[in-house]
């Protein structure tokens, strides 16, 4: 295990250790180190309840290989009980995914949560929360190979790939055609987002952290008829994977839609905002890129925790709803 972990760090530029899991381990062009591991140990219990009825509040393994330890307050742990179980059809399979609404009957304009690379993705209710005091849907579709979804792993196709003895190029290019092969799922997402009747088709949004940040800057290049796109550390942990960092510049040249890129000062690396940032600013209107203060005291904290916590939701939040609404996505869109 020692030299497992070895290879999964790089030197930042203070001279200490970055640690990567998933795509991170693909930057060196090595085999998937513990996170991999960690992830085949860790499973949560599978999502049992019938679809639309709230799901059980059962993420205690999630994202462990992913975040630090954090406690959830009262309020986001009642709120996760209201959670709708939900299935959606991707490429032959039914996935699944969580739904939260506003009280009401709607039509609600709503968020698209992008989860990372984690097999075992959170149900995110702080986030959830959030959006639906603002009066704002929001569904966590899971991609196929991600539990509760069915499917393989794409963590498990690139371990095997690695294993078969391909080249680091290789590698890094089989990366960027998996990750265009997971969002044909959001594309699914969204499109079954649009047709259900309390979703105000015409005011969606995409929004999601590392690896879910990629996924939304690619839909947000696809159009999808989507209104905004929030990306949080959008591939920083596979920053140093060329191939995967040149696609992400291709994405957010072509985006269609204004994106909004956030970053606290201690993320992993702050490449994709001093790379995509510029980019993004010079589109004009209601794009733009901000880095924040330190969030925590370490990359996990600055990236995961600062995106996701209540706490992170607290700083960001007002910058959030004002982007939607330079957007033409306020809370009454229509």
């Amino acid at each position: 295990m020692p030299f497992l972990l070895r290879n999964a760090e790089r030197e930042l530029p203070s001279g200490k250790p970055m640690r990567h899991s998933l795509l991170g381990l693909i930057w060196a062009g090595s085999v998937f180190g513990s996170s991999i591991v960690l992830a085949r140990a860790i499973t949560s219990a599978p999502e049992s309840a019938p679809l639309s009825t709230p799901a059980p509040a059962d993420d205690a393994a999630s994202d462990l290989t992913h975040e630090p330890a954090h406690t959830q307050s009262d309020a986001v742990k009642a709120f996760r009980k209201t959670a709708l179980s939900v299935g959606f059809p991707s490429n032959g399979l039914t996935l699944r995914g969580w739904v939260y609404k506003p009280a009401g009957d709607g039509p609600f304009p709503a968020m698209v949560w992008n989860h990372g690379a984690e097999k075992n993705p959170s149900a995110r209710p702080e986030f959830g929360l959030f959006c639906t005091q603002h009066g704002y849907a929001l569904f966590i579709p899971v991609r196929h190979g991600h539990n509760p979804s069915p499917g393989e792993y794409f963590g498990d196709t690139i371990q095997d790939y690695i294993a078969s003895g391909a080249d680091r190029l290789s590698i890094q290019k089989k990366a960027v055609a998996l990750e265009e092969e997971s969002n044909q799922d959001v594309v699914a997402a969204v499109n079954w987002l649009k047709k259900q009747a309390y979703i105000n088709a015409n005011a969606i949004a995409v929004t999601g952290v590392a690896y879910g940040g990629l996924q939304s800057l690619l839909a947000a290049e696809r159009g999808l008829d989507l209104r905004a796109c929030i990306a949080f550390s959008p591939g920083a942990m596979s920053w140093g994977n060329r191939e995967i960092r040149q696609r992400t510049i291709e994405a957010v040249h072509g985006t269609k839609v204004p994106v909004f890129l956030l970053q606290a000062e201690n993320d992993y690396t702050l490449g994709p905002s001093d790379v995509l940032g510029p980019i993004i600013r010079e589109k004009g209107g209601a794009n733009q890129a901000k880095v924040y203060p330190a969030f925590g005291t370490t990359h996990a904290e600055g990236q995961i925790g600062f995106a996701c916590w209540e706490e992170g939701i607290k700083i960001w939040g007002s910058d959030f709803l004002d982007f939607l609404k330079a957007a033409g996505m306020a809370e009454n869109s229509q």
